[in-house]
């Protein structure tokens, strides 16, 4: 199939095209390359192009024929959605009813969208499945509960398949080296902490807490293989072939390890580096989020493949290439 890709020049968005290509699909990138890189682009052709544009969207439906959509255009910095809440919602929720106008209009009908943990809020329990109640804490979780609302409303009103999938802590990088984590800023902390092992320059990598309620006394994250978000967004579109309305899967790996856990993988990989640096904790930081999988698993067939090191050395490999 073509499938459009909506951030394909992005982290998560080049992965997948990727996995697209080497599972005999075509992927069309769609980016406005405000955070993707064009050297990311290396499976399709890429457009160059804003959701907030309707007239872009538009032509590029009718310039390619397209089967469906994978859509990981977005804002994604919780601080940032903080300081310009216009902005989140104007990108992130505006941008997706832009998209799905241009679909309907199209004759386009299945989509996948890339989600987050966000829309969860702070959770009630742990495991959390899909039944917890949404309540974001922050604009960027409100933007993608916002965005997956009209996405099921097009669902029900026009008639669109769609899956909405959302993310724990992506991580890790393609195991060919060909492309991987690239943000500026950033704010991923495996990423943060295999850049500081890699430059002494850049000194110790920032710990925020470690007063909380956990065995070690920091946070504990459900991180997650970005090559098993992949996988799962293949399968999802399988879904769609025989499945219609709206669906929403968790993708973790329904286990935590703990920023201290996380540190230590990596310095067994970097002779002990680097060094760390405890500051307070930030605001609205959760001690523990972890998924619950069961879901995915029974109604997608996924399960993740990697482990917590597999994410740090892949992470390692692309950054050594990269410095």
């Amino acid at each position: 199939m073509n499938i459009l890709v909506c951030g394909g020049a992005g982290y998560i968005g080049s992965h997948m095209c990727k996995r697209l290509a080497r599972s005999g699909h075509v992927p069309i990138v769609f980016d406005n390359l405000s955070t993707g890189h064009d050297w990311a682009v290396k499976w399709g052709p890429l457009v160059r192009g804003d959701l907030l544009d309707s007239d872009a969207l538009s032509q590029t439906f009718r310039d390619h024929i397209i089967d469906a959509v994978m859509h990981f255009a977005a804002r994604s910095i919780v601080n940032e959605s903080i300081r310009e809440s216009a902005l989140y919602l104007r990108n992130n929720v505006d941008g997706t009813r832009h998209l799905l106008d241009a679909m309907h209009a199209a004759g386009v009908g299945k989509l996948v969208f890339s989600s987050s943990a966000a829309v969860y809020g702070n959770p009630e329990y742990t495991p959390i499945d899909e039944a917890h109640p949404c309540a974001p804490i922050n604009p960027y979780g409100q933007s993608k509960l916002m965005a997956e609302q009209a996405i099921e409303q097009h669902c029900h009103a026009r008639g669109l398949y769609a899956v909405a999938l959302r993310y724990f802590n992506a991580a890790g990088a393609d195991a060919d080296g060909e492309i991987g984590e690239a943000h500026e800023p950033e704010t991923h902390l495996i990423p943060n902490i295999v850049r500081a092992a890699l430059d002494p320059v850049r000194g110790s990598v920032k710990i925020f807490g470690d007063d909380y309620p956990t065995p070690d006394g920091t946070c504990i994250r459900d991180y997650v293989h970005v090559e098993d978000l992949c996988e799962a967004h293949l399968l999802a579109l399988d879904h769609l072939e025989r499945h219609a309305g709206f669906a929403a899967f968790n993708l973790g790996c329904g286990q935590g390890n703990s920023v201290a856990e996380v540190l230590a993988a990596c310095r067994a990989h970097c002779a002990g580096a680097p060094a760390c640096e405890t500051v307070p904790r930030r605001e609205g930081d959760p001690a523990v989020l972890v998924a619950s999988h069961v879901a995915a698993a029974e109604t997608l067939g996924w399960k993740p493949q990697h482990t917590l090191d597999d994410c740090v050395t892949s992470a390692l490999a692309w950054h050594k290439k990269t410095a």
